[in-house]
Order: C-alpha cells, then structure tokens, then sequence
C-alpha cells in the first residue's frame, strides 16, 4: 500500500499555538518502523499544480493565498500565519491526496499522511484548512477519468463544510459527513448527507449511525472511488472533539469503511484528517492504527 508523506514540508506555526503540527512526522516514523509496511511505501508527492486548485477554488483566493495578500480577518479565519512555506505545505498536502487516489484507483488503496482539509471553501479557507484536498482530489479523478463516481466518506469530528459546498451540484460526487451537532463549524453546510450526534456518543450509537450512512453512500450512489477521512479526533479524549469512542471503536470505525469499499469493489483513498488528544501518542496510535488495517485487509 502506498503511502503519500508530507511533514518535512512543516508550517512554521508559533509556540503555543494549538495545532499538532508534530503528529504528522510522529506518524511517518512510527509507520517506518512498523514491519507493516516495506520502506518503499513511504513516498513525497507532488505539489498540487494551480490547474488541480482551481477546479476546487476560486481563481482570486489562490492568488492571494500563493502571494501572501491574503488580509489579517482571512488570516484569522484560517488559523495559521501566512509564509511560503505554508503555501507549499499547502499544496503538498493536497497533492498527497491526489496522489493517494491515483494510486488508489490503481492497486485498490493508498494513503496520504496529511489530508482531511475540509473546511476550506471554494473562495476563503477556515480551521486549519486552506485547500481542501478532498474536493481537488475528488474533480481531478473526474477530470482525468480516472474515476465515474466519487465519494467523499468524512467521519472527522467536525462536519465536512468546505467539501459540502465545493462539491454541491456535482452530479458524480456524493459528500457524507458524520460530525459533532454543536461542534465546529457553528453554522453548517449541507452534504448530500449528514448524519449529526450529540455531545458525548459513544461507540454503539456512533456505529450504528455510520452503518446507516455507509449504507446510503454504497446503495444510493456506488462510488468506485472513496475518499475516506479517517479523522482521529472524535476521540474520547479529544480536546477539540466533544464525542466519546474509544481507540477500539475507532478501529470498529475503520474496519466498517474499508469492509463496505472492498465488497462493493470501491477503490478506497484514506487522509488522516484532524486529531487533537491531549497525549499526542494517543492521536498517532489511532491514525497508524487505521493505516495497519488498511494494509492488513488489503
């Protein structure tokens, strides 16, 4: 299985700030060292090229993000301070999404080590998120016809807002994201599914809802292509997550997504998206986690 990596492109980000930029190269070495995985399954991406951007964005928005125009209330909104080296990070991890469902499309799946940047809307970006690497990923496979029908499974935390409106309208793409109620974003958009849960569910209830969506994304729609965001942040403890599984729920989680796309013949593309344990450790062990089943149930 392929493995698109992308932390030695790192955001500067200043001290104390709140994103876990560290997990994205604790997860490369713990995927390294892991017996898993042969050493050449690790590999740099591409950049994403403005031509894949700007099937998703706004010509305007990209322009500004790639020569720092962007202003101080967009800024905020992001959450990261404007470098060059945030832009190419940026694009990097978009184009490890590409490249996962390349490969993907290919060998039946693939991983990219970054990912899950959902709250970015077509003309401004939002928690974290700058490009949205799902719906670049999602038109490109359109687009090059590599793939029919495109399928975004979201199971971060948080609804997948930016992938929602990006891709509305688009006939051969289907979002479904199963999110937080009153978690961020405050002010939702609409998926062509979206199955919200209240504060504290836990693992019954919480699989119980996914097999529900599972079931309306492969029997409404049948992608041949996934792009699943494996997000590690509905967590128990979670700072930002408000839900309540456990690590072997989230397990349950995955192995549900990669059981649906393999019996329905469905290519399957993973990006680790968010994850904010307090102990970092924990937010590693549950993306490697993911990763290993992947391998495994290959």
């Amino acid at each position: 299985m392929k493995l698109f990596h992308t932390d030695h492109f790192a955001l500067p980000l200043p001290p104390g700030h709140r994103f876990p930029m560290e997990k994205y190269a604790r997860l490369r070495m713990r995927i390294a060292s892991s017996p898993m995985f042969a050493p050449e399954a690790l590999r740099e991406p591409a950049a994403a090229d403005d031509i894949a951007l700007l099937r998703a964005h706004d010509a305007s928005y990209v322009r500004q993000v790639c020569e720092g125009s962007l202003d101080a209330a967009a800024l905020r909104r992001i959450g990261f301070p404007w470098s060059a080296a945030m832009v190419e990070r940026s694009r990097r991890s978009a184009g490890a999404t590409l490249a996962a469902c390349r490969a993907a499309l290919e060998d039946g799946c693939a991983a990219s080590l970054a990912g899950g940047t959902h709250h970015a809307h077509r003309d401004f970006g939002s928690g974290f998120c700058v490009f949205n690497d799902a719906a670049v990923a999602a038109l490109a496979m359109l687009a090059e016809g590599r793939a029919q029908r495109v399928a975004v499974v979201d199971c971060d935390v948080h609804q997948g807002d930016g992938t929602a409106t990006i891709l509305a309208g688009h006939p051969a793409t289907f979002t479904f994201s199963i999110h937080g109620a009153k978690n961020f974003p405050f002010r939702k958009a609409h998926s062509d599914l979206d199955i919200e849960l209240p504060d504290g569910t836990t693992d019954a209830p919480y699989l119980a809802a996914l097999d529900r969506g599972l079931e309306a994304v492969f029997d409404g729609f049948a992608p041949d292509l996934v792009i699943y965001l494996a997000g590690a942040d509905p967590y128990a403890d979670d700072r930002l997550g408000r839900l309540a599984l456990s690590m072997a729920g989230l397990a349950e989680r995955d192995r549900r997504v990669l059981d649906a796309c393999r019996r329905r013949g469905s290519a399957l593309a993973i990006a680790m998206a968010g994850g904010y344990a307090r102990n970092i450790d924990d937010t590693v062990a549950i993306h490697a986690a993911t990763l290993e089943l992947a391998a495994h149930q290959r």
